[in-house]
C-alpha cells in the first residue's frame, strides 16, 4: 500500500496530533507539580470512563480482533509501567521525544517485514523527516544538568525500552484494527480494558491523592480522557485506510503543536534548535502528503 494518502486522513491525523498535545499540556501544567504519575493515571482513566459510557451505544468488533485488542491491552499497560520508571530516572525533555521519535522508525522497518506493508521512497523520506525532527527536539532540549550520568543512561534505556511498546502496539492495533470492522468499539474497548488495568497496577494506595487531584482539576479528568482518546482514536481509523508506519510517524507531529502550546499558553522558551526541529517535522508532514 503505497498510493498517496488522501488529504482528508492527514487532516484528520494532525487534527489526532493536536489533540496529542492538547492532553500531554494539560498535564504539564499545575497538576503535573509533585508525582507525575498521578495527571497521566487520571487522563487514562478518563479515557477509561468516556469509553464505558459510549459502547454501549456502538456495534461490537468483530470476533476476528478480539485478540488484538486483549494484546493491545496486556501491552499499553506495559507502556504505562514503563512510561513511570523512564519519568523516575530523567527528565520529560531527555525522554518524551526519544520515545517518540524512534518508535515510528521501528514501526516503519518491523511492520514491513512482520507484515508486508511496505513504504514508498518518498514517504520513507516523510517519515525520517519527522522522526529527525522529533529527535532533534531532544538536542535541542539538552542543558546542563545536576542529574548523575548513570541516571541519564538509565532513561535513555527505559525511554528506548518503551519505544519498542509504543511500536509493539501500533503494529498490534494496526492489524486488529484492519479486523475489527468497528475502528471506534475497536479503540474504546483497549482504552476500557488499558484503563482498569492502569488503575489496578500504578493507583494502589494513592486513590485519595488521585480524587483531591481530580477535584483540584475537574477539566483534566474529562478534557484530558476525551482527547486521548479521540486522539487514538482517530489515528487508528486512519490506518484502516494508510499505511500504520505513515500514519504512525505523521501522528507524531503532536511535537510541533505541543512546542506551540509551550511557547503561546505556558510561556515556555523556545530557542532556535526547537524551531528548527519543529521545521522538519513540519517539512516532514508536508513531505506525506505530497508523497
Amino acid at each position: 500500500m503505497t498510493a498517496a494518502i488522501p488529504l482528508p486522513v492527514i487532516a484528520a491525523v494532525l487534527g489526532a496530533a493536536l489533540l496529542h498535545a492538547t492532553w500531554n499540556a494539560l498535564v504539564k501544567g499545575r497538576a503535573g507539580q509533585g508525582d507525575p504519575l498521578l495527571p497521566t493515571v487520571l487522563v487514562v482513566t478518563g479515557g477509561a470512563l468516556a469509553s464505558a459510557l459510549l459502547l454501549p451505544f456502538l456495534a461490537a468488533p468483530q470476533p476476528a480482533s478480539w485478540p488484538f485488542i486483549a494484546a493491545s491491552s496486556l501491552t499499553q499497560t506495559v507502556y504505562y509501567l514503563l512510561l513511570i520508571a523512564t519519568y523516575q530516572h530523567g527528565d520529560m525533555s531527555h525522554a518524551y521525544p526519544l520515545m517518540r521519535g524512534s518508535a515510528p522508525l521501528l514501526v516503519a522497518v518491523f511492520n514491513g517485514i512482520l507484515l508486508g506493508e511496505h513504504l514508498s521512497g518518498a514517504q520513507w523520506l516523510a517519515v525520517c523527516l519527522i522522526c529527525g525532527g522529533v529527535l532533534a527536539m531532544l538536542l535541542a532540549a539538552r542543558t546542563p544538568s545536576a542529574q548523575q550520568p548513570q541516571g541519564q543512561r538509565r532513561a535513555t534505556l527505559f525511554a528506548l525500552a518503551t519505544a519498542c511498546v509504543i511500536a509493539l502496539y501500533t503494529m498490534i492495533d494496526g492489524a486488529g484494527v484492519r479486523r475489527s470492522g468497528a475502528p471506534a468499539a475497536y479503540t474504546m474497548w483497549i482504552f476500557l480494558l488499558t484503563g482498569v488495568s492502569v488503575l489496578a497496577c500504578a493507583a494502589r494506595g494513592r486513590m485519595r491523592v488521585l480524587a483531591a487531584l481530580a477535584r483540584a482539576r475537574p477539566l483534566l479528568l474529562p478534557v484530558g480522557g476525551v482527547s486521548t482518546l479521540a486522539s487514538y482514536g482517530i489515528a487508528l481509523w486512519a490506518m484502516t485506510l494508510a499505511p500504520v508506519a505513515a500514519i504512525a510517524a505523521l501522528r507524531e507531529t503532536s511535537i510541533l503543536f505541543a512546542t506551540a502550546i509551550a511557547a503561546l499558553f505556558l510561556r515556555e522558551r523556545v530557542g532556535r534548535g526547537r524551531l528548527l526541529a519543529a521545521g522538519l517535522i513540519a517539512c516532514g508532514a508536508v513531505a506525506m502528503r505530497l508523497a
